[in-house]
């Protein structure tokens, strides 16, 4: 089973770089999207958008040209999840879960605090409501793949200039213990860190200084999974072969993962 998380910084403007046609090559069970940044009546007059052989949704921010998220999938949910009752997500357009019997996936952007303090603290109120609700869905006994831009790298090995960002939002002391509860006494897994232990494995670039030539970037994507999914990550991937966003696509492979 093939999952792929990808932000694409405004949908339309991946597509007119190519995204479209590299997803048709890929054939992914999944494909998580983040940041959006359309509403759906926008998007439904073209087939590019909702790719043949897919089970497409959109969840929209109020907000135009601003976050949302998207996920289609091949065999069609059970249910779709796409409210969940904290508005700085549902508002935002920061949540979408497809279930199955025994597997459910989610696309997820969490809030970045970058723009100032009061960003941050909707960052940081959104992490603590976040643990929770993971804790709730882990009740259920499903396998859960949590695909999406966390905005957060965990340690210095996941951004080039750590120690100049330590007093930074995206990696602060406080979001990294955040990560460190949610990789240890919650008990989720990082599945891109099962496979690759590598230094220089980053999924984010900024447009300013070259960064990406130089590869001078963060891992801020992630596929967050449940333990009993952990001994069937087979590959992990970060597309860098083609550049559709300042994001680069994570490409996970599953063996032995049934929906059913």
């Amino acid at each position: 089973m093939k999952v792929i998380s990808f932000n694409a910084n405004g949908i339309r403007s991946a597509v007119s770089k190519g995204f479209d046609k590299w997803l048709q090559q890929q054939q992914a069970d999944f494909v998580c999207i983040q940041e959006t940044k359309a509403h759906r009546h926008q998007l439904e007059s073209q087939a590019c958008y909702f790719p043949v052989g897919y089970y497409c949704h959109y969840v929209d921010a109020q907000k135009k040209g601003y976050s949302g998220v998207a996920l289609y999938a091949k065999e069609p949910p059970l249910q779709v999840i796409d409210k969940v009752h904290y508005s700085p997500c549902d508002d935002e357009g920061r949540y979408v879960q497809f279930d199955y019997p025994n597997l459910s996936v989610i696309s997820l952007y969490l809030p970045s605090g970058t723009s100032g303090d009061l960003r941050q603290s909707v960052k940081f109120n959104f992490l603590d409501w976040f643990a929770t609700h993971l804790l709730t869905l882990r009740q259920t006994g499903k396998s859960l793949i949590i695909c999406g831009d966390f905005n957060i790298a965990h340690h210095p090995i996941d951004l080039k200039n750590w120690r100049a960002n330590q007093t930074h939002s995206g990696f602060l002391p406080e979001e990294r213990a955040w990560l460190d509860a949610l990789f240890g006494a919650m008990g989720f897994v990082d599945a891109f860190r099962v496979i690759n232990q590598e230094k220089d494995q980053y999924t984010w670039w900024s447009h300013r200084g070259r960064a990406w030539e130089k590869n001078v970037g963060w891992r801020i994507d992630y596929q967050v999974i449940t333990p009993q999914l952990q001994d069937k990550v087979a590959a992990v991937t970060i597309e860098k072969n083609y550049r559709f966003s300042d994001h680069a696509p994570l490409i996970i492979d599953y063996c032995g993962v049934a929906h059913a």
